[in-house]
């Protein structure tokens, strides 16, 4: 089943159906992305649609348990102890042409926009439980004192 972006955000209550078409109808005239029209057509907020796009994206991405995962010692130096944890990356390893990493759903737009942003490096970012990614993150970046199952359920660090 193929999760799309206005059916996600009419089951949030943001969008109506017709609202949908009417968005669909302008991307078919002028091939800018759904979220960009929507915002401007009927003041979806930005946020509103990231959510859903994380939703999207997490719904179609592969999940991984990133304890069983083999990791790549040069794919774990793409970033800092403090990137990972506040961004809630696990680098795994490098493919042809990306780097694989873990995230969450709830963690997935703030990671891509970080890895996006920052690393400059094509990626694909695979979804973990939270718990999982924490101990995983507490084995390859550990923070003294720190229990991975604090950092499982909050939503960012500082």
């Amino acid at each position: 089943m193929e999760l799309r972006l206005g059916s996600l955000l009419v089951e949030e209550g943001v969008l109506t159906r017709p609202q949908v078409e009417e968005i669909l109808e302008r991307q078919a005239e002028t091939g800018d992305p759904f979220g960009v029209i929507a915002e401007t057509m009927y003041g979806v907020a930005p946020a509103a649609v990231e959510m859903a796009w994380a939703r999207q994206y997490a719904g179609l991405t592969r999940r991984i348990d990133p304890l069983n995962e083999e990791i790549c010692l040069r794919a774990l130096a793409t970033v800092t102890r403090r990137q990972a944890w506040q961004f809630r990356i696990l680098p795994l390893r490098f493919e042809p042409t990306e780097l694989v990493l873990a995230t969450t759903e709830m963690h997935l737009a703030r990671a891509l926009r970080f890895v996006t942003n920052v690393l400059g490096v094509p990626a694909v970012l695979m979804m973990a439980d939270p718990h999982r990614l924490g101990e995983a993150l507490d084995r390859h970046y550990p923070l003294p004192g720190m229990p991975p199952t604090r950092y499982a359920r909050t939503n960012s660090i500082g």
